[in-house]
């Protein structure tokens, strides 16, 4: 990953210009191969970039990276996989390439087609333009909102950055919460998006853009989810046809992720989400796939032994590190430095650590988040799905009574009563 940092101000362009080599500073941990400052003193724009080398290991793939003209500046963090699919169709229009990275042809996409460029990106993605010759910045998110960014606005300042930290870093930035925010981080264990802890201070929405000329912050959507009737669902084709054809993608999104010189590997829960990643990403390749999980001595919570017995029937070269109490809780004091605002999800520590651990032996790590939502990989899916066809053979007024005298229980009831039979109930797994 890399990280970018800007601002367009020119009422406070002194100061946060001399404050943006602190705040790219921030960010040295997404980008540790490189660094870059970019000034148009008149327009009152600032870009930075900390670059982590994935496609591309030559100094050419520097940031800010300019156009030919110099006249369009651009920072970027992510990878859009179709980039020499791309590369070959603007070749035919005439542009020239100087280097094999993907933030060029981002670059030049932009300068053939504009903001409709976005439209052929297929990856995950933020990046802020700087195109001097219509004077507008230009901010975009990947249609998922896999790559992060935050965005600043008030009295005309605008201020970017993929990490909330790097935004606090550039002076007169104002800290002053957000108390909407609360309420939200209390039922959600974490602030929603557009949401953050801060007043004026945003998340840019998955599939969105931004424009702002100096005077006008245009934010608009260029991509959502198909509805069902949209994609046709299926029809006319038998289970097997999309059994078969949900196979072809999952394996085409595993092999266009899996493009990069640098050493890559995967996270390993033992669960359906990474051990499905993993199947494929071993189906694709040749040599054994490096594979990392932690485990704990606590049963409860130890999902080791399940992602070791998938990496033996995988064949992967497997690593495993077994966390003690005072690993974790080494941990605590660095997550809000880490998250840069209140996260209440426990999955912050394992995250933590079992990605230090990839780290030491690979520079990119694919994991399975969203996998269980789509695959049905909690209990909560297939239980429900059991108990429903059960209540389903009951005659209706049963039924119906049923509801009646479940409904009128309270939460609370619920919950003691839950709880003594949690430990016989079937797990994750």
């Amino acid at each position: 990953m890399c990280g970018i940092v800007g601002l367009v101000s020119q009422d406070n362009f002194k100061t946060l210009r001399g404050a943006l080599p602190e705040a790219v500073a921030s960010l040295s941990h997404r980008g540790p191969d490189d660094s870059g400052l970019f000034f148009d003193e008149k327009a009152g724009v600032g870009l930075g970039h900390r670059r982590l080398s994935i496609i591309d290991l030559s100094t050419a793939g520097h940031q800010p990276m300019a156009s030919n003209d110099g006249k369009v500046q651009i920072v970027y963090n992510g990878e859009v996989y179709n980039f020499r699919e791309i590369r070959k169709t603007l070749k035919n229009y005439g542009h020239r390439f100087h280097t094999g990275t993907d933030t060029e042809v981002v670059l030049k996409a932009y300068i053939q087609w504009g903001i409709d460029c976005l439209e052929r990106f297929v990856g995950m993605f933020v990046f802020a333009l700087w195109d001097s010759r219509r004077r507008r910045l230009f901010l975009a998110r990947d249609r998922l909102g896999i790559k992060p960014l935050y965005y600043y606005f008030s009295a005309g300042t605008l201020l970017f950055a993929s990490e909330l930290k790097a935004i606090m870093a550039l002076k007169d930035f104002p800290r002053d919460l957000d108390q909407e925010s609360i309420p939200l981080f209390l039922h959600y264990q974490y602030v929603p998006a557009p949401r953050t802890v801060f007043k004026n201070t945003y998340k840019l929405l998955p599939g969105h853009y931004l424009v702002y000329d100096g005077q006008n912050l245009n934010c608009r959507i260029y991509w959502k989810h198909p509805e069902r009737s949209e994609i046709g669902a299926g029809r006319g084709t038998t289970e097997a046809d999309r059994l078969q054809q949900l196979d072809g993608l999952l394996t085409q999104a595993v092999s266009d992720r899996l493009i990069s010189d640098v050493p890559l590997g995967a996270l390993l829960s033992g669960g359906i989400d990474s051990s499905m990643v993993v199947s494929l990403m071993q189906k694709v390749n040749t040599a054994p796939v490096r594979t990392f999980s932690i485990g704990f001595k606590e049963s409860g919570y130890n999902e080791a032994p399940w992602a070791l017995k998938v990496a033996r029937h995988l064949g992967t070269e497997h690593t495993e590190f077994y966390v003690t109490p005072k690993d974790a809780m080494k941990v605590i004091p660095n997550l809000p430095e880490i998250y840069d605002e209140p996260f209440a999800d426990s999955s912050a520590i394992p995250s933590f650590l079992v990605s230090k651990l990839a780290r030491t032996h690979v520079t990119v790590a694919l994991s399975g988040d969203g996998g269980d939502e789509h695959f049905c990989g909690y209990v909560r899916y297939w239980s429900t799905q059991a108990m429903a066809g059960s209540f389903q053979r009951l005659p209706g007024a049963v039924r119906k009574s049923m509801a009646h005298v479940l409904g009128s229980i309270p939460p609370h009831m619920v919950e003691k009563c839950y709880l003594p039979w949690r430990p016989l109930l079937p797990q994750r797994f």
